[in-house]
Formats: structure tokens, C-alpha cells, sequence
């Protein structure tokens, strides 16, 4: 994991180009090496999944059997320099359209340059949209989905820290996401089966979680995570937890 000895200094450089930001203050918070940190953002512009309140629970139980500091905000403010540099990742729990505005991205897109780690669940993916650069982080778009089905998930890369302890085919009932704008450079870790389940829209090409480098940074994304039953599924919670070490840069 980097050092983050030098946040600090770095937020005071960033903050040079953002209005209002008080980095300056000399006694900023900074994330000891020995205690990783966090941040689950959560806010809506569009629709509200009613699994959020059971996701942040999730995530902050699992930070604290984990030794990880996790923090929680549907506050788009927190995404200035001097916040966003405490983190060794950020976690979009199922946000939905506009949800940063144009100071807030660009400070997002600095965290990210400066070695961050993004973590996207479920409706990450329908986020953003006029965004391009995020359209590259998170990996694709959502287009659409059918009703709420068992299907069966194809495992294609179990060396990954989200997929180690999958099996090869997992058959899970969750809202399946079909998928526009996708990016060619990420590595898919797992593919849906349309031929087990009704209204797939992407073929066979169907890839449902992936993770890539970026610009700098480390992303990981998930389209499960829509039911609430989701966030008691223990294999789902290893996944999603593997995805976050992975974010924050853990080998």
C-alpha cells in the first residue's frame, strides 16, 4: 500500500486550484499506514435502492473485522482534496445520475490520479452519464434490466481477491444489469449466462464484475447488490470485500 506520509503536502498542492478548500490547516487528518480508511458514498439523484441502509451496515461491519476505518456520506462535499486524500478508497454504494458537480469530479479525478482506489456497487454504473472519464473508471453504463431472477454467474478469473472463492458457476438470484458504453481495457473476473435467465441484453460478452487500472488508480466494480438479501450473502460480501482490498491496493 503507498505511503501516506506525504497527504498532507499533496493536498496542499491540489487545493491550490480549488476554491474554498482548507487544506492548509496543519493539523489535516492523515491516514496512518497502519490503519487503512475508507468512504462509502451513497447518494441519490435518481432512483434509491431500499439495500442501501443494509449496504453501508455491511461495509462498516466488515471494516471493523478488517481493521479498516470506514466512514460514511451521501455529501458530495467530502469531495474536495484535503477529504478525498484520507482515503485508500472510495466506494459508490449504488448512486444513482448526477451526483458530484464539475469542482467535485475534477477533485475526484485528482484522488484517482494520485494513486486512489475506486470500489463501484450495482448502481454505480448508472451514475454519471455525462461524465466520460468516469464512463472508463467504473468500466460501463447500465442500459437496462429485467425483473428481479435466479441466474448463473461464470467465474473466468478466481486469482482475483473478489473471485478466490467463488465457484466456477454461482447461481444467485439479483436484479441483472445490461450494459452500454463499456470499456475494452478492464479485466472481466466474472460473465453472465444469458441462457440462464430471462431479458439479457449483451450476448455473450456479459461480463457482471471486473476490476482495471485507471489513470493512475485502482477501480473494481460489481453489478450485484441490488436486493437487501444481497447484503447477508456471505460469498457476496467476500467479493465485494475483495474488491475494496483490492481498490486500496492491498496485494
Amino acid at each position: 500500500m503507498k505511503n501516506r506520509l506525504l497527504l498532507p503536502f499533496l493536498a496542499l498542492l491540489l487545493c491550490l486550484g480549488f476554491a474554498g478548500c482548507t487544506s492548509s490547516k496543519p493539523d489535516a487528518p492523515v491516514v496512518s499506514e497502519s490503519i487503512p480508511r475508507i468512504l462509502v458514498f451513497s447518494k441519490t439523484s435518481g432512483y434509491r435502492h431500499a439495500s442501501i441502509p443494509a449496504g453501508v451496515a455491511v461495509l462498516q461491519q466488515l471494516g471493523q473485522e478488517h481493521q479498516v476505518k470506514v466512514d460514511t456520506t451521501e455529501n458530495a462535499a467530502f469531495f474536495v482534496p484535503d477529504s478525498l486524500l484520507q482515503y485508500n478508497a472510495v466506494v459508490f454504494l449504488s448512486t444513482t445520475k448526477d451526483v458530484l458537480d464539475a469542482a467535485q469530479q475534477q477533485a475526484f479525478e485528482l484522488y484517482i490520479r494520485s494513486g486512489g482506489g475506486y470500489v463501484g456497487i450495482h448502481a454505480a454504473a448508472d451514475t454519471e452519464y455525462d461524465w466520460p472519464w468516469y464512463n472508463k473508471l467504473v468500466g460501463a453504463y447500465f442500459s437496462s434490466h429485467p425483473e428481479v431472477q435466479k441466474a448463473e454467474i461464470r467465474v473466468l478469473d478466481k486469482s482475483h481477491p473478489a473471485t478466490t472463492h467463488l465457484p466456477d458457476v454461482w447461481e444467485r438470484e439479483d436484479e441483472w444489469y445490461n450494459f452500454k458504453s463499456m470499456n475494452p481495457d478492464v479485466y472481466v473476473l466474472a460473465n453472465l449466462d444469458e441462457k440462464s435467465y430471462s431479458g439479457g441484453e449483451n450476448g455473450a460478452n456479459h461480463p457482471i464484475a471486473w476490476y482495471h487500472a485507471y489513470d493512475g488508480g485502482r477501480a473494481f466494480y460489481t453489478a450485484l447488490g441490488h436486493t437487501n438479501e444481497s447484503y447477508s450473502d456471505s460469498l457476496f460480501l467476500k467479493h465485494v470485500w475483495g474488491g475494496v482490498k483490492y481498490a486500496m491496493g492491498e496485494k
